[in-house]
């Protein structure tokens, strides 16, 4: 979907929802309609450092992107030093880079300490969200797609990191319960879809869009090829993929 879709129809969204910072968050998002899609850009080899791609997303680094340039326009301090400061803190374990387990890769341990920063509040169990425990894992059973778990060090890190995210619990908005709880989802609302999928939290993620009086999601998408809005609804959308199993919502402060 084109973003003179969105300049047309999104005002009318933002009107029932009230929300600045949200407006903000997909006025940023939607300036980057049609970059393309493109998985690994931060599976490089050698020392963990900040990598800055805004040529090519995959559906995190497009949601961190878009945060740490909201982030820079709500404090009013565009510079490249600021954004890059940002982003870091968005991404990394309180903030701050210690090799690659500092890296916040699975979306739950993401949405966690991004919390305790108080840069987003989860707002899934005000929504009806139901309690979720899960053995995460799937970066360990799947090394290799991740060239830095070759490294034996490396791997017995995120094996601690994984089980201790296997320990916590999580609340999700199941598939059957979210159309009720829409009215209540706002514009620039972290949106992450939660997965049957062994030893994974959540598989993708994106943000809540009003268009219209339709809900939809501003995403890097793999099968549009790159950041759209999705053509179908929220809920069509989340009911279009048998592995999703629900939601999380999480609100940026």
């Amino acid at each position: 979907m084109k973003s003179k879709i969105y300049k047309k129809n999104v005002s009318s969204g933002l009107a029932q929802n009230d929300t600045s910072y949200g407006e903000l968050i997909v006025e940023i998002g939607c300036l980057f309609i049609n970059i393309p899609y493109k998985t690994g850009t931060l599976e490089c080899p050698g020392k963990e450092k900040l990598i800055v791609n805004v040529s090519a997303f995959d559906c995190n680094t497009f949601v961190e992107t878009v945060l740490a340039l909201a982030r820079c326009a709500d404090a009013a301090k565009f510079s490249r030093h600021e954004f890059r400061k940002n982003l870091k803190s968005i991404r990394y374990r309180y903030g701050k880079i210690d090799g690659y387990s500092s890296r916040l890769h699975y979306f739950t341990d993401w949405l966690r300490d991004n919390e305790k920063k108080g840069l987003l509040t989860d707002v899934s169990r005000n929504l009806s969200g139901k309690s979720q425990r899960k053995n995460i894992n799937f970066m360990t059973n799947h090394r290799e797609f991740y060239p830095t778990l070759q490294n034996k060090a490396q791997f017995a890190k995120m094996e601690v990191i994984e089980k201790k995210l296997s320990k916590k619990t999580f609340y999700l908005i199941e598939k059957n319960k979210v159309s009720a709880q829409n009215g209540k989802i706002k514009n620039g609302d972290i949106i992450a879809f939660t997965t049957n999928q062994n030893g994974l939290d959540v598989a993708h993620v994106g943000f809540a869009l009003w268009h219209g009086k339709s809900l939809r999601l501003l995403h890097a998408s793999s099968k549009e090829g790159g950041v759209a809005i999705s053509e179908k609804t929220l809920t069509a959308y989340l009911k279009s993929n048998k592995n999703f199993t629900g939601i999380i919502v999480a609100r940026p402060l």
